[in-house]
């Protein structure tokens, strides 16, 4: 059965003859990816009220107190699992109603029984890019890569090929799926970005420390949101730094405190605005406070017309016409906002010191050499303007 990240790709891995055409069936993708997956799972996957895909009949509970929980329990709600959020210091609780009463009745009776707790669905999470067409170039052997000072970056996304040239003497390691790859193109291609180091390659940190944790894992129900959560916690607590989120999806009040939690560690989280269209509602977690939301731009350092806007904007990246490591170690051509947020990611791993404050001045150092696109100042569309240019200089020749 294929997952969201399968069903995502087949919705979008085509060759367009024009740049309308293809910007149509991105924009477009993500959503009927959702009914697809809504439609082929029911039993495992339904809609909430907005008509985002969530895992059917679970609720989340985010660090509820024991008064509270057993005020659930009284009520008839069942708990399905517990997660100690390691990392972050924090409880995550899955929760499933009554008999008889929907998910949302479910959520609401939740909330009333403790309206100062945080509950939500289990939302579904997607990646935000696609494959545009195979590059004609085979992957050369990777020379061993320098460790880039000590710079660890933690992801969140599909699982990816660490046997790839560009990866395959990296500092990468991968988690999740019980010990088990799952490699897939959409996270092998991240993470030949952040970290990739070939001979004819290099991601914006060749070297770098990567940990990447996989919430796919070939799953229909992978990239739900007690997935992401842990997957926050336990890079959280692996040390990293700096963590690339290169996934979508709704505003989710667990989420959203689980950010926020990993934030006031000192950690940078970096997100893709997404691929939904400029005139689409903000999209999370790069529209959470704190989080550095990422857009793309093209050759020609044109916003890609698919991209999301807002305030939230923070920087630009190349998003179009990048190469980035496939699943038949060669490299494929890559467009999103998915393969923007990634360089900067790197970028920023990059340019953080040992102070306490790190991540704060490494976030200014790195608006100190943005190159503004648009409004003079930050806007809506550039953020603070254009980033990680070698990265698109450094294809393949």
């Amino acid at each position: 059965m294929p997952s969201p990240g399968q069903i995502i790709d087949r919705a979008t891995h085509s060759i367009a003859d024009t740049q309308d055409s293809i910007v149509d069936s991105i924009i477009g993708a993500r959503a009927e990816a959702a009914r697809a997956l809504i439609r082929q799972h029911r039993a495992l996957i339904e809609s909430d009220p907005d008509g985002a895909p969530i895992v059917r009949a679970e609720l989340l509970a985010y660090a509820p107190d024991a008064a509270a929980l057993q005020g659930a329990m009284a009520a008839g709600f069942e708990i399905v699992q517990r997660e100690t959020l390691g990392g972050l210091d924090g409880e995550l609780i899955t929760l499933r109603g009554p008999h008889g009463l929907s998910t949302r009745r479910a959520l609401a009776k939740l909330r009333r029984i403790d309206p100062a707790g945080v509950y939500d669905y289990n939302h579904i999470y997607w990646p935000t890019g696609n494959t545009v067409q195979a590059a004609p170039i085979a992957a050369a052997a990777a020379p061993p890569p320098s460790p880039s000072a000590g710079a660890r970056i933690g992801m969140i996304d599909s699982g990816i090929d660490l046997t790839h040239p560009a990866l395959a003497q990296s500092h990468a390691e991968q988690l999740g799926c019980d010990g088990h790859a799952v490699p897939a193109a959409h996270g092998t291609a991240v993470a030949s970005l952040i970290a990739g180091s070939a001979a004819n390659f290099r991601g914006a940190l060749p070297g770098a420390r990567l940990i990447a944790v996989d919430v796919y894992c070939a799953d229909v129900t992978g990239g739900s949101t007690d997935r992401v959560a842990l997957a926050f916690a336990v890079l959280t607590q692996a040390g990293v730094k700096v963590i690339n989120v290169s996934l979508v999806g709704p505003r989710n009040t667990t989420l959203a405190r689980v950010v926020a939690a990993v934030q006031a560690r000192g950690v940078l989280v970096v997100a893709a605005v997404g691929n939904d269209g400029p005139a689409a509602p903000p999209l999370y977690p790069a529209a959470l406070p704190g989080v550095i939301a990422v857009t793309g731009v093209d050759a020609r350092d044109q916003v890609l017309p698919e991209a999301g806007r807002g305030s939230h904007v923070l920087f630009a990246a190349p998003g179009a016409e990048l190469r980035a490591a496939d699943l038949v170690h060669g490299y494929a051509i890559v467009r999103g906002t998915s393969y923007a947020a990634p360089i900067v990611a790197g970028l920023l791993a990059g340019l953080l010191g040992p102070e306490p404050d790190g991540g704060t001045q490494a976030l200014q150092a790195l608006i100190a050499t943005a190159r503004d696109l648009g409004p003079r100042g930050r806007d809506p569309v550039y953020g603070y303007g254009l980033v990680g240019e070698a990265v698109r200089s450094a294809r393949l020749q």
